[in-house]
């Protein structure tokens, strides 16, 4: 059972939306900075940059699945799960001129137990933020 899901519409075409999901320098633009572009089988890691040029890892996982410009599966976690992981898995599809993107965030209550509800909450809280950064940055293109 998918326990977040959103979806969101850009008026981009799937192949732009796609760049935001897995280039390093359109990533740091809207969700955090990539340590490189993503790459299926391949590690990620998302940082935050410090005023001192130091970084702490803010999520991270393995590029599971890559269908360009369509699909994308990720392992995905933050230290609130303790290196337990979750799979996210983005979706695009063509919409009326742009891009549908629907975003499904599984496995949350599995790796976080009793603390469910409240990491629940604040994933989606996050997730609303990205989403409204990510639209920003591809409407400036």
């Amino acid at each position: 059972m998918t326990e977040l899901y959103k979806t969101v519409f850009f008026a981009a075409p799937r192949e732009t939306v796609w760049a935001f999901l897995t280039e390093a320098d359109k990533l740091a633009l809207w969700f955090h900075p990539a340590e490189a572009d993503l790459a299926e089988g391949e590690d990620y890691a998302l940082v935050a940059r410090n005023d001192d040029g130091s970084s702490n890892p803010q999520c991270w996982g393995k590029v599971l699945e890559m269908q360009k410009p369509a699909r994308m599966v990720w392992s995905f976690t933050i230290k609130p799960l303790a290196g337990a992981m979750t799979t996210v898995t983005w979706i695009l599809a063509e919409a009326h001129g742009g891009t549908r993107l629907t975003l499904e965030h599984d496995g949350i209550a599995a790796a976080s137990g009793e603390a469910a509800l409240g990491l629940l909450s604040a994933l989606d809280k996050g997730w609303d933020m990205h989403f409204g950064r990510l639209r920003e940055a591809v409407a400036a293109l």
